[in-house]
């Protein structure tokens, strides 16, 4: 009864907050720049680095990083009662098991935005099953650009289902980001360090 409970309030405070903000709140407490640190879920076993607590949801054989693709791409994940937050270094899950996390790959940031037009939400660490974006199904011109001027992506994109797209960029970057469609622009700098939010969702197109 009280691991049933316990999963049951994990899952429950992801979903009623939406997108994590940066104040904490959410399930894992505050990033860190250093390496991650295994947290176990409710039967004791540390999970760090080992996907097998994925199995129920067809997810055990992938890597950290088509885990994170597969989960932003579908609203699946909130069905089956999958949350997972994303940060500078890990993946904060919380299953109907209770809470655990993977590390991201050493060098790379996950990136997830949201272009808009006329709502929005307050975002810091972006959700994989509870983010919602405005924009579902759309082809969008991204163009991620370096401070030093390297083009990082220039692509046409098409939103998920939950109206964002993601990306893989470099760790401990700064730059900008130009997002178009349907005639309307707009451009924002971006950073990829310890304290930098991994959703964006202040894109407004104009």
């Amino acid at each position: 009864m009280r691991k049933t409970l316990f999963a049951a309030a994990v899952i429950a405070a992801l979903a009623a907050s939406g997108c994590t903000t940066d104040d904490d709140s959410a399930v894992g407490g505050p990033s860190t720049s250093g390496p991650a640190t295994g947290q176990p879920l409710a039967d004791g076993s540390d999970v760090l680095g080992d996907t097998s607590f994925l199995a129920p949801f067809g997810l055990e054989a992938s890597g950290t990083e088509e885990i994170v693709d597969a989960l932003d791409r579908t609203n699946a994940d909130r069905e089956a009662g999958l949350a997972a937050s994303v940060r500078y270094d890990t993946v904060i899950f919380a299953t109907p098991d209770g809470e655990a996390q993977l590390a991201l790959p050493d060098d790379l940031f996950y990136l997830s935005l949201a272009p808009y037009v006329a709502s929005t939400h307050e975002c810091y660490y972006h959700n994989l099953a509870s983010c919602q974006g405005e924009l579902v199904g759309e082809d969008i011109e991204v163009t991620i650009t370096a401070a030093d001027g390297e083009v990082l992506v220039d692509e046409t994109a098409t939103t998920y289902e939950n109206g964002f797209v993601g990306f893989w960029l470099p760790r401990d970057i700064e730059g900008t980001i130009s997002v178009a469609w349907d005639g309307l622009t707009t451009t924002a700098p971006i950073a990829t360090g310890p304290d930098d939010p991994t959703c964006v969702t202040t894109l407004q197109l104009s």
